[in-house]
C-alpha cells in the first residue's frame, strides 16, 4: 500500500473542521439563550413595592428586590455580550449583528475557536512537511502534476488563511476554507495519487516556480474571497428578513460581519489576487514563447485563464465604477472562482492541449 503523506495532514484539518462547526453552534446557542433573556426582561413589567403599612426598613427591602427584578436581566444580557462580541446587546444592529464590522479580535474567550485555530496551525506543520518531503524526494518544486497541484494548492490556501487572521478575526472562515482544503487533500490523494516523477520537458524551467507559484497564490485569495462572498448572499438574505420583521432562523451568523464589511474585504482581497492573476497571464505568455515559440495560440489552457482574467476585470470594474454591489458583485465574485474550479480540475483533466499536465 503506497503512503500519502497528506493524510495525517487531512486528519488533523478533519478534528478542527469540528471544532470550527462546534463554536459556530455553541456560539449560537449561547447568543440566543441571551436574546431571550434580554426579550424576557424588557416585556416584563417592574415590579413596585407597596410602601402602606411597611416599615422604613421593610420598605427598603422590597425595593431592592424589585430593582434586582428589573436591572438585573438587562445587565446579564449585556454582560454575556460583551464577552462574545465586544459590546453591549443594546448597541447591536437591528438586524441581530454581533460581529465586529471591522473584523478586529476582541477579547472573548471562545474556546473551541481557539482549539479550531490550534488545530488548524499543527495541520498546516504537518502538510508543509508532507509538501517539502514530496519536493525532497522529487528533486524539484512540487508542482507537476495534479497530486502535487492539490496537495500544495491547499496548503497554500490553509496558509493564507492563517496569516490573514493574524490582522483579522475570520474565524467564522474556518468550516469554509478548512472543508475545501480536506476535500482537496482526499481527492488528491483518492483520485489524483501519482508517484514521484520527473517533470515533461515543457516543464524543466524556471518559469515554473515563477508563474504556478503566483497563479496557487492568487487562488487561494479567491478561496477567501469566494468564501466571503457566499457569506455575504446568506447574511444579506438574514438581514433582510429580520429586518421585515421574519424569524431568525440562522443563528450562528451573528458571528460573521454583516454583509457590507463581507463585500468590501472581499473587494480588497480580490483586487491583490486579481494583480497575482495578471502577472499568472503574463508570465504564462513570456513562458509559452521560450517553450514553444509563441506568445499565445488559444490552448484550452491559456483560454481559461484568460476567461478568468476578464470575469475578476469585470467584477472589479462594475464594483468600482457601475455601481454593481451587494448581491450582484457576490455573484460575480462566486462565478469567477467556479471558472478557477474549472479550470483547475476539467480543464487539466478531460481538455488535450499543451498544458495537460495531470499526469493521469
Amino acid at each position: 500500500m503506497q503512503h500519502h503523506p497528506s493524510i495525517p495532514a487531512a486528519g488533523t484539518y478533519a478534528v478542527a473542521f469540528i471544532a470550527f462547526a462546534w463554536d459556530l453552534a455553541k456560539s449560537s446557542k449561547t447568543l440566543r439563550a441571551v436574546d431571550l433573556k434580554a426579550a424576557a426582561a424588557a416585556a416584563a413589567p417592574a415590579r413596585i413595592p407597596v410602601a402602606v403599612g411597611l416599615g422604613a426598613g421593610a420598605i427598603d427591602g422590597p425595593a431592592d428586590r424589585a430593582d434586582t427584578d428589573v436591572s438585573g436581566p438587562a445587565g446579564r444580557a449585556e454582560r454575556p455580550s460583551s464577552a462574545t462580541g465586544g459590546a453591549s446587546h443594546a448597541e447591536e444592529p437591528a438586524a441581530g449583528q454581533l460581529a465586529d464590522p471591522g473584523m478586529r479580535h476582541g477579547a472573548e474567550r471562545r474556546v473551541p475557536a481557539r482549539v479550531a485555530v490550534a488545530l488548524t496551525v499543527l495541520g498546516a506543520l504537518i502538510h508543509a512537511a508532507g509538501v517539502i518531503t514530496r519536493a525532497i524526494g522529487a528533486g524539484r518544486v512540487p508542482w507537476g502534476n495534479m497530486y502535487e497541484f492539490l496537495t500544495t494548492g491547499a496548503f497554500v490556501a490553509v496558509a493564507v488563511f492563517l496569516v490573514v487572521l493574524i490582522r483579522r478575526d475570520l474565524r467564522f472562515l474556518g468550516t469554509f476554507v478548512i472543508g475545501l482544503a480536506i476535500i482537496m487533500l482526499v481527492a488528491a490523494s483518492v483520485l489524483y495519487w501519482t508517484p514521484v516523477g520527473h517533470l515533461v520537458p515543457a516543464l524543466q524551467s524556471y518559469w515554473l516556480v515563477i508563474h504556478v507559484s503566483i497563479a496557487v497564490l492568487s487562488s487561494a485569495l479567491f478561496t477567501l474571497t469566494f468564501a466571503m462572498s457566499a457569506l455575504q448572499l446568506v447574511q444579506s438574505h438574514r438581514q433582510k428578513t429580520i429586518a421585515s420583521g421574519g424569524a431568525d432562523k440562522l443563528g450562528f451568523m451573528r458571528l460573521v460581519p454583516n454583509a457590507l464589511s463581507l463585500e468590501n474585504l472581499s473587494y480588497r482581497i480580490n483586487t491583490v489576487a486579481f494583480v497575482g492573476w495578471t502577472f499568472t497571464l503574463m508570465f504564462g505568455a513570456i513562458w509559452a514563447e521560450k517553450a514553444w515559440g509563441r506568445f499565445w495560440g488559444w490552448d484550452t489552457k491559456e483560454v481559461w485563464t484568460f476567461v478568468i482574467w476578464v470575469v475578476y476585470a469585470g467584477y472589479l470594474h462594475a464594483r468600482a465604477t457601475r455601481g454593481w454591489t451587494g448581491t450582484r458583485a457576490a455573484w460575480l465574485s462566486i462565478v469567477g472562482y467556479l471558472c478557477v474550479v474549472f479550470n483547475f480540475s476539467i480543464v487539466n483533466q478531460f481538455f488535450n492541449g499543451l498544458h495537460s499536465y495531470s499526469a493521469l
